[in-house]
This record gives C-alpha cells, sequence and structure tokens, in this order.
C-alpha cells in the first residue's frame, strides 16, 4: 500500500530567501529573477536538519512516506506586499524551484504550486500562473489563500461570493486540485500564522457551504488544509442553522453538511483524538492523510518521545475503519484527486 501526504512543504535551498530579502529591500527596482539553485544544492536543501530532527527525506523515510504532494511554504508567499509585482516574482521563483525538485525525484514528490494573489487585484490576475505550473510543470494542483490579504484589516470575499468563480472554473477546466491553505499574518500578537491558517481555513469552508458553488461546479476538486479548521467539531451549530423551518420547503442537498461532505479534508491534526472525530464527521472517502512533514508538527513530543507528526498509527488503529477505508485515507483518495499513478 503507497502512502502519500497529500500536504507537504517544499524544502527551501538557499538561493529564495536571498531572491526574497533583495526584492523587499530594493522592491523590484534591481529586477524581478533570482538565480535557480544548482542540483546538488537542492540535493543539500533535502538533507539538511532544520524542522525536524531529521532531514527531509529522511523524515519520509523514517515514517513510511512514499510520496508527498509538494508546495511552497505558504507563510512565504508575501500575498499583502507592496509592489504587486514582487509578489508574483517571488511566487514564479518558488514554483520553478519546486518543479526542479520534483523532477529531481520524480517517485517521491508531486507539485502542487503557489498562486500570485493580491488582495486588491482580480482573481484573473493569478490564473496565468496557473496555467503555466500545470502546462510546464505537470503540477497537480494549486494552493489557494482565502485571505490574500493576510489579516492586515481588509477582508477578502467569502469564498461562495462571484469573485472566485473564474478560479474555480480554471481549475475545473484543468482538471487539477485547488488546496485551501492560508497565508502570513500582519498581526502575530493576537493571531500568528498557525492560528490564521485555522480560522480562515473555518472561514473558507463556511462560505463554501453556505453558498452554491459546489452545484454550479460538480466536478470542482478542494482539498481543505488542517482538518477544516474548526467547522467539523462545530458541525450541529452551523448544520442546524442550515435545515427547513416552519413553513420553508429546503432541499437536503443545501444542508450544510450535504455540501461539507463534498469537500476533502487532510489529517494534519496531530491529535489522535481530533483525526478520529475528522473522520467519523466526513467519512474516510472525504480524507486525506497528510501529515505537513517536516514542520511545525516535527518537534519531538515529550509525552511519546515521537514526533508530534507522527500520525500514521492513529489511523490505523481506528477500529470503526476497514481495510479498505485506511488504503482509501492512506493514499488512495490522493491517488484519485490528484490523477497520480498507482
Amino acid at each position: 500500500m503507497k502512502i502519500i501526504d497529500c500536504h507537504a512543504h517544499m524544502a527551501v535551498p538557499a538561493q529564495l530567501p536571498v531572491f526574497k530579502a533583495g526584492l523587499l529591500s530594493h522592491r523590484g527596482a534591481h529586477g524581478l529573477k533570482g538565480k535557480l539553485p544548482s542540483d546538488d544544492e537542492i540535493h543539500e536543501a533535502l538533507s539538511r536538519v532544520e524542522m525536524a530532527p531529521w532531514g527531509h527525506l529522511e523524515c519520509l523515510d523514517r515514517a513510511g512516506v512514499d510520496m508527498q504532494m509538494l508546495s511552497p511554504r505558504p507563510f512565504q508567499l508575501m500575498h499583502s506586499e507592496e509592489p504587486k509585482p514582487l509578489v508574483h516574482a517571488y511566487v514564479k521563483m518558488a514554483n520553478d524551484i519546486l518543479a526542479r525538485q520534483v523532477a529531481l525525484y520524480p517517485d517521491r514528490f508531486a507539485g502542487v504550486g503557489a498562486l500570485p494573489q493580491t488582495g486588491d487585484s482580480p482573481i484573473e490576475a493569478a490564473l496565468p500562473e496557473l496555467e503555466r505550473c500545470v502546462s510546464e510543470h505537470g503540477f497537480r494542483g494549486c494552493l489557494i489563500n482565502p485571505d490574500p490579504f493576510e489579516n492586515s484589516g481588509r477582508k477578502a470575499p467569502p469564498m461562495g461570493d462571484r469573485y472566485w468563480y473564474p478560479l474555480y472554473e480554471k481549475l475545473v477546466e484543468l482538471d487539477v486540485v485547488g488546496h485551501i491553505h492560508s497565508a502570513s499574518s500582519r498581526e502575530p500578537a493576537r493571531e500568528p500564522y498557525s492560528l490564521h491558517f485555522i480560522n480562515e481555513e473555518t472561514t473558507a469552508v463556511y462560505g463554501l457551504c453556505r453558498s452554491t458553488v459546489l452545484e454550479d461546479f460538480p466536478d470542482l476538486k478542494l482539498l481543505i488544509s488542517h482538518g477544516g479548521g474548526a467547522i467539523p467539531y462545530q458541525l450541529g451549530r452551523f448544520d442546524a442553522t442550515s435545515v427547513p423551518r416552519r413553513g420553508m420547503d429546503t432541499s437536503a442537498a443545501t444542508r450544510f453538511s450535504t455540501r461539507l461532505r463534498k469537500l476533502y479534508f487532510d489529517t494534519v491534526l496531530y491529535g489522535r483524538e481530533a483525526i478520529e472525530l475528522l473522520v467519523k464527521v466526513v467519512g474516510p472517502s472525504q480524507c486525506l492523510y497528510g501529515a505537513e512533514m517536516p514542520g511545525v508538527g516535527s518537534a519531538v513530543n515529550p509525552d511519546t518521545g515521537e514526533t508530534f507528526d507522527t500520525i500514521l498509527p492513529f489511523i490505523r488503529d481506528m477500529d470503526f475503519l476497514s481495510d479498505a477505508d485506511r488504503a482509501a485515507i492512506f493514499g488512495g483518495n490522493a491517488r484519485r484527486l490528484f490523477k497520480l499513478e498507482a
């Protein structure tokens, strides 16, 4: 059984942060192109010990993970920076380096690109990069930031809004996955980016399930990060507002819970009980194993001596799952969703 981690971020060669620092200091005055790393520098980045006790590739080997869906690190994407060409330049370079990592390790990684989203721009401005990532690099999806203003006080439209429809149309046309994952936060004292991820992904799911997006785009494939934010754990509250009231004739298809189970969710939760609840609420057909390894969860849990992202045993131990259910969560759902070879 092939185990696929649907949510992982690239090991970053030094050229990318150097390029970013230059962009932020000269604001594009010295150009918008950077130097790509060599193959040896990419190999070194994947072996470097940084966020975990081991390098990226060793983490996968130790966990028994065969393949990862790899994307740029969202909190680095600086969607709210000005001027906007900086965002486009950084995202393009991040995607190009990601493509090199995937090309060097085609059996270990498949690409999920970043979009150059900016808060004041129509979503159409990000679509050429999506098309480039799919047509030139063969990426299987893209990250979608529901808050390109990055918690700066202004708000993006909810994800059921027509603002997002050109992106949904393009995802369906290209038959790739939209991976909803928020980015940085400009209010770290109150809402650091890890908390902002969860809050924005909660808001994104709410906007989708309170709209007709999933009826308007029945072939749309959306994967929600971090177990769907808070929604699966507060489902009763939101479902209660969607059921028929006296004198109303509401189709079961408009139930919040019905729409919720048309979305897909990763298991990047790092807690046994939380993962079990997610699987029970949305069903094993909608869950994809994800550990975001190495990452925030790669710290060693002093209670167990294992890293927090050692979550494969949690899924293996769920006695309410069949063998087919486990196989689907560990890799089958990802193969189907991302159109990966068996």
